[in-house]
């Protein structure tokens, strides 16, 4: 493989592109409206100047993609990290177009990046990027028009100092105007545990279609962040065996089990898994390749290559991660007959949830947590039945199956509206 090729691989937009393709393809879709799905309607690049607290001025890039208004306001998270690219937040963005679309919610899908390095920044610093980052994009966001929400590096305080920049400039609290936010500001019940959750309910989904029991069932988790140690937590209070967990700093794994309760603690002490001593240490690479039944990687985008796929050993891929699979991956594990449960499906919990938080804030009436899950239980049950019986009908993998309903459904809604001109 060419270093261009394996550029390409490693790709989030290439790699979206690649399967919007196969999947616009196989439905038909005119060359004219294909080529309008395929396409952002806005790409937004600020420079936000900061004032650092050493008393310099730093400059830093901002972007913000809103690929898709067809069928709603867009929807997409901010994220904060040296590696961001424009592209990225391009292939991010539409991959919420089609994440929505799956779910069946209305929405469009947006995404928002900030280079920078959280981890070399104080509080303050990080607030003001935040700020000044809302301010330059104010005209183009809102609750009827784009509503971010906490992505790689930002959390309910990176939405809290959103929700009021927002608020000041429109001269009265607007807590619509993100999802993701804390309790007191309009967040919802069951939202930081959504997406680990929404993973384990499409888990229980694929272990029905193997006739599985989650005792039986061992699980290797990669990522602990708030996917994968949300989704480790939630998959162990239910009975799945939870045999292998990790993160930057590496992975621990134990084919009796790890007590995921007291690895939350050690790492709620130390901010990593490096040290804890009930298991084999393993690298975060590694542990991708070691046998189980699912697999849940939960981390970052491009873990499963064309290099790895022939490796992983697991009967059951739940992708907590967005992209974390490549393209040629894909068809190395459709041949061996690894039942993939694709992101667009599988992490769409949070996106589902953060609909419900945006709801509850318009009406100004909250729910309890019982019925937050209940809803997003039916969603996500609805959705993975759709997927897979797409896939059964059109003689094609979970991944396109998906990819194949979103588009279908936001190309209705575009034929429905028209173009206007």
């Amino acid at each position: 493989m060419s270093m261009e090729e394996k550029d390409k691989e490693l790709s989030v937009y290439e790699s979206m592109a690649a399967r919007y393709d196969v999947a616009a393809r196989k439905l038909g879709l005119d060359a004219g409206l294909s080529h309008y799905l395929r396409t952002p309607n806005r790409e937004l690049i600020v420079h936000i100047p900061v004032a650092m607290d050493d008393g310099t001025l730093r400059v830093f890039d901002g972007y913000r993609v809103q690929h898709s208004i067809a069928r709603g306001p867009c929807k997409g998270g901010l994220r904060y990290s040296p590696d961001v690219t424009l592209d990225e937040i391009r292939g991010l963005a539409a991959e919420m177009t089609w994440k929505c679309a799956v779910v069946n919610i209305p929405f469009g899908g947006a995404k928002g990046g900030i280079v920078c390095d959280p981890s070399k920044l104080s509080k303050g610093e990080l607030e003001r990027i935040t700020r000044r980052y809302t301010a330059e994009i104010l005209d183009y966001i809102g609750p009827e028009r784009d509503v971010p929400a906490p992505d790689m590096n930002t959390n309910e305080q990176t939405m809290a100092w959103i929700m009021d920049t927002y608020s000041m400039h429109m001269r009265h609290t607007v807590t619509a105007s993100v999802t993701g936010k804390p309790l007191d500001l309009g967040g919802s019940l069951g939202r930081r545990e959504a997406t680990g959750r929404g993973c384990m309910i499409t888990a229980d989904e694929a272990l029905k279609r193997f006739r599985w029991q989650r005792e039986s069932t061992r699980v290797i988790v990669q990522g602990f962040g708030n996917v994968g140690s949300q989704a480790a937590r939630l998959m162990h209070e239910s009975g799945y065996k939870i045999i292998g967990v990790a993160d930057i700093s590496g992975g621990v794994f134990n084919t009796s089990g790890i007590d995921i309760p007291r690895l939350l603690e050690h790492v709620e002490k130390h901010k990593t898994l490096k040290g804890f001593d009930r298991g084999e240490s393993i690298g975060a690479q590694e542990i991708l390749e070691q046998e189980c039944d699912i697999l849940l990687p939960a981390a970052t985008e491009s873990v499963i290559t064309s290099k790895n796929a022939d490796k992983v050993k697991a009967r059951i891929l739940v992708e907590g991660a967005n992209s974390p699979t490549t393209p040629p991956a894909d068809d190395i594990l459709f041949e061996r007959g690894v039942f993939v449960v694709p992101d667009i499906l599988a992490n769409a919990g949070g996106v589902t949830v953060s609909y419900f938080e945006w709801v509850q804030d318009r009406q100004g009436y909250f729910w309890s947590e019982n019925r937050v899950n209940d809803q997003l239980q039916q969603i996500m049950v609805s959705a993975f039945d759709s997927v897979v019986a797409y896939g059964e009908k059109h003689k094609v993998n979970n991944r396109i199956a998906a990819y194949m309903l979103a588009i279908d459904r936001v190309a209705f809604c575009i034929k429905l509206r028209g173009i206007y001109a």
